[in-house]
């Protein structure tokens, strides 16, 4: 069975999105198993330099790479490719064909994701041009992965 990784800085405090997210992995449970990995966020202050947030998001890169090992590694990052959900489908298709029985999708903090771990994923994914929050962002991939799973099946979900 495929293994996935949802790699996450910071922690999930509202609860509509721990339900839906909850929801999601109990669909998906039928096709994957998925686990959540949250690093801690690093505390820098309300109006930091561009240095600070650096020095942040090199501190968090460093413990998202300690969970990485073993597995594809895809960043969520406005500077990846755009999938529609087909072509998603079939990516995590080919990923697992070539012997990939692991998958993590790396989720930075509200201010990305370090170079270093953007270098280090083997694939960058795009859900949009847009600005999300980056927990919302976990709702928005657990759906997606479910409609995956139901395209790769031929389920009734997708449309």
């Amino acid at each position: 069975m495929l293994k996935i990784n949802i790699v996450c800085v910071g922690k999930l405090k509202e609860k509509y999105l721990k339900d839906g997210i909850n929801e999601y992995l109990k669909r998906i449970s039928a096709y994957a198993k998925v686990a959540i990995t949250e690093i801690n966020e690093d505390k820098i202050p309300a109006n930091p330099s561009k240095a600070q947030i650096e020095k942040s998001l090199q501190r968090e890169g460093k413990e998202i790479i300690k969970v990485l090992a073993n597995s594809y590694p895809i960043a969520l990052c406005i500077e990846g490719e755009s999938l529609s959900s087909e072509q998603f489908a079939k990516k995590l298709e080919n990923i697992q064909l070539s012997q990939n029985s692991e998958i993590s999708f790396v989720i930075g903090s509200s201010f990305g994701l370090s170079e270093e771990v953007k270098r280090k994923c083997l694939f960058k994914l795009s859900f949009s041009k847009m600005t999300f929050p980056h927990q919302l962002m976990r709702l928005v991939l657990c759906e997606q992965l479910y409609r995956v799973f139901q395209i790769i099946n031929n389920g009734k979900y997708h449309k």
